[in-house]
């Protein structure tokens, strides 16, 4: 069974609901090509999620989705909106990550993007939360595709 399924059944089966789950973190990348390299050396893309600072439904994203597929091996990195700590964007420039996010025209939070070689994004962004039943459906979906299109 895969992560997102096991997150699926052990949330339900515990009764989660956003902020009554522990609380997972993920990464704040330094260099976003340094963690596309390491993704691409598993042959897997780069997951990275755009969240902001006290939203319920990026808690629930990160903690029931996201943190137990970065426990089994898949690159997960977190940018966050508003945030003004600097990075390395995939060429290697300085950016903010509220700059880089902006850039990527990312409006809602959360927001999933998938990238690539070259930092190209491999499937289609998974932006928000509305319906968590069928989150975990909506995101495997994307990663199968971004994976096929990585390997």
């Amino acid at each position: 069974m895969n992560a997102l399924r096991r997150a699926l059944l052990a949330g339900a089966c515990l009764g989660l609901a956003p902020g009554r789950s522990p609380a997972a973190t993920l990464p704040a990348p330094r260099s976003l090509a340094r963690e596309l390299d390491a993704a691409l050396r598993l042959k897997r893309p780069l997951v990275v999620m755009a969240s902001l600072d006290g939203c319920p439904h990026c808690r629930l994203v990160r903690d029931s989705f996201l943190a137990p597929l970065r426990a089994e091996g898949q690159p997960v990195v977190q940018l966050d909106m508003g945030r003004q700590d600097s990075l390395a964007s995939f060429d290697g420039q300085p950016v903010t990550h509220d700059a880089l996010l902006r850039a990527w025209k990312v409006r809602v939070a959360p927001t999933v993007l998938f990238f690539g070689r070259g930092g190209a994004e491999v499937a289609e962004r998974l932006v928000g939360a509305a319906i968590p039943d069928f989150y975990g459906a909506y995101l495997q979906q994307r990663l199968d595709t971004a994976r096929q299109r990585t390997a």
